[in-house]
């Protein structure tokens, strides 16, 4: 009977650790899947088959798992997402749930499943468009504390990744889906074309807060990175459309879309010296602890973008050295990815899955 009790004692003290998990679930966690996918991407491309399927399982049962967890959350904690929404610091992060089911499209087309490509690809451009007007509102303009400018961060250029990878998804299937050829070009370059008006607008606002207020070493943290993600996916989106099958949409835009590829792929280089000196300015100089945090994602999907972009830029403007960067940079971004991936695993056993009774069930845990 000591043995039931104890057993029925975890099972509801894990019970309890989870739904605290659901409850904390930070609104970018699709940058998991977004980073997995992409890396997975970028070894198909360069010819590691088994390495680049483990990596697509892995891609495709996180995402299921956080989409499980999201309606769970939502049924459960209503309040809390609202308050996300409502929080220009969390907001944007939700746009990762476009971009992850992007990321993952593409990389099924690849192996020719067309069907769930082209599924995947309506329900992120339904998140888009709704996301794309819902989270402006609650985050930004309906906020009554001004200045919002203030709480501006890293996540904003999320809103970017998230149009562009609408961009690379539709620019993989418009070849194939012969039907709807025009209709899925006219979508990849309105969509690529608002995502760069949308980095000009959060270019803007990040520098601003940065300027205007007081950077503290706390402050300048991961998602940040997805400044030059959002400069990558941007160049991977203009070489998919400059391989894309003639359109009159395509056609009109051609040229002007690889000369800005070639464009935000030299930006793209050129951030990533800061953005490191950035962080060795917080956690060396300054001793932030480097702990796992889910936004540590927002570091491995940007790497692993900008390789996977070098390496379709190479193919589509004939540059072999923005392609041969690309493919030494993936491994790069495979190693951070391996880092962040044990972390999580060790995060989690220690917040969620131990049976230690030593184990604060009511405490926040934030996954």
């Amino acid at each position: 009977m000591a043995t039931a009790l104890a057993a029925g004692s975890s099972a509801g003290g894990l019970l309890d650790r989870v739904r605290t998990a659901v409850r904390g679930l930070a609104p970018g966690y699709f940058a998991l899947v977004m980073g997995s996918g992409i890396i997975s991407v970028g070894m198909r491309l360069e010819g590691f088959e088994l390495l680049s399927g483990f990596l697509l399982v892995i891609c495709a049962v996180t995402y299921v798992v956080l989409v499980s967890l999201t309606v769970a959350r939502l049924g459960w904690y209503r309040a809390d997402i609202a308050q996300d929404f409502g929080d220009a610091r969390r907001a944007f992060g939700f746009f990762t749930f476009v971009a992850g089911t992007n990321v993952l499209g593409v990389r099924v087309a690849m192996d020719g499943h067309v069907a769930w490509t082209t599924a995947l690809l309506l329900l992120s451009v339904a998140g888009w468009l709704v996301l794309g007007y819902v989270v402006p509102w609650t985050a930004v303009l309906g906020r009554t504390t001004r200045p919002v400018v203030a709480t501006a961060n890293g996540t904003w250029f999320i809103w970017v990744v998230g149009s562009q990878s609408v961009a690379v998804a539709s620019a993989s299937l418009q070849p194939v889906l012969t039907a709807q050829r025009d209709l899925l070009a006219l979508l990849s370059i309105v969509s690529w074309s608002v995502g760069i008006f949308l980095y000009a607008a959060a270019g803007v606002i990040v520098a601003l807060r940065m300027l205007l207020y007081e950077l503290r070493p706390v402050d300048l943290t991961p998602p940040y990175w997805v400044a030059m993600g959002a400069c990558a996916i941007t160049v991977l989106a203009g070489a998919r459309i400059v391989e894309m099958a003639d359109a009159p949409m395509v056609n009109a835009t051609r040229g002007l879309v690889a000369g800005l590829s070639v464009v935000f792929w030299a930006f793209a280089t050129w951030l990533i010296p800061p953005l490191v000196a950035a962080g060795v300015w917080r956690h060396g100089r300054h001793r932030v602890p480097l702990t796992y945090d889910a936004t540590l994602w927002s570091i491995v999907f940007p790497l692993g973008m900008y390789a996977v972009a070098g390496i379709y830029l190479g193919q589509a403007d004939q540059l072999p050295i923005v392609g041969a960067i690309g493919a030494v940079e993936l491994w790069v971004a495979f190693a951070v990815w391996g880092a962040v991936f044990a972390a999580m695993i060790v995060h989690l056993w220690r917040t969620v899955a131990r049976t230690d009774s030593r184990a604060d069930v009511t405490a926040t845990v934030k996954v």
